[in-house]
């Protein structure tokens, strides 16, 4: 069995692990609208050169992302806006590893919003546990042991809410997708969410000069972050498919707590090391990866 897909795999959930790194150092000095926004700014240029130089020009490029402006608005606020401020805004009073435990929820909120939006999806049986497990996770990562009070339970459930809406956002995408390029659809969201967010990070812009450290990790969550990343993303989603992508969720945890720890010296807290195994549990259930394995053992064994 070919493993081709697992460098991808690993680079990306690294390279997402370490954005929650890099904004826990940005908010030192920057506010967090005006972060976000900038990095949207920033990884927006990489990533129009891109769509340029393989769909015919700067030209034809501005056009294709001027007949998405609906779909750029919507995902530009679902899927980057709105949550990644929400993040940022967590992380001023959570720890970076902490943040990206609560987005291994992700997965259990996308389970949640098709059960209404995609009637195909329905979750029933054994996805129906997955969905208590992993709201049970949550609850474990965000009531118990906080580790500063309820300013601390604010942040977490800041970065909660960031999962919701990154579940509805991926929603609405999957149904984009079919008709509009992926690297399209992903400037367009990176574009129009920086028109969204900008009036908020101008009249949050700091009034002293930053630290070479937060302008180091404003520009690396821009490049390696967002602009790389979703380049990425889409080449694992168009050589491996989705279910194979789906690994990142189990990967990039870990890779937070990982680089909080050692980097940041950030303590590991029990409650958040029990919230992602329940939270990952749920995800491996409620998604049906852990029966489709069990299954695929069966068949496997028998004679």
């Amino acid at each position: 069995m070919t493993r081709r897909y697992l460098p991808s795999i690993l680079l990306l959930a690294a390279i997402w692990g370490a954005s929650y790194l890099f904004i826990k150092v940005g908010v030192r000095d920057f506010k967090p609208a005006t972060l976000m926004d900038a990095r949207l700014v920033i990884a927006f240029v990489p990533l129009f050169a891109f769509i340029a130089f393989t769909r015919g020009g700067v030209r034809s490029a501005a056009r294709e992302l001027g007949s998405v402006w609906r779909e750029g608005l919507v995902l530009g606020l679902l899927s980057a806006s709105l949550p990644f401020t929400l993040i940022a805004w967590g992380e001023t009073h959570i720890d970076s590893g902490v943040a990206g435990v609560a987005q291994a929820s992700v997965p259990i909120f996308t389970t949640l919003l098709a059960v209404r939006f995609l009637p195909s999806e329905r979750a029933t049986g054994l996805r129906l546990v997955g969905i208590g497990i992993g709201l049970i996770g949550v609850g474990v990562l965000t009531g118990i042991d906080p580790g500063s009070g309820w300013w601390a339970i604010a942040g977490t459930l800041a970065v909660v809410l960031s999962s919701l809406s990154y579940a509805a956002g991926g929603l609405y995408g999957q149904t984009r997708t079919r008709t509009v390029a992926g690297p399209v659809l992903a400037t367009a969201t990176v574009l129009y969410g920086a028109i969204l967010l900008l009036p908020w990070g101008i009249v949050e812009w700091p009034s002293h000069a930053p630290g070479w450290k937060s302008v180091a990790s404003l520009f690396a969550l821009a490049l390696l972050g967002t602009a790389f990343a979703q380049l990425l993303l889409f080449h694992v989603l168009r050589l491996h498919g989705a279910s194979k992508l789906s690994l990142v969720t189990y990967l990039m945890p870990p890779f937070a707590v990982f680089y909080g720890a050692t980097i940041l010296g950030e303590p590991v807290r029990w409650a958040a090391l029990g919230g992602l195994a329940l939270i990952l549990l749920g995800v491996a259930i409620g998604s049906g990866a852990l029966v489709l394995r069990r299954r695929r053992a069966a068949l496997q064994t028998s004679p």
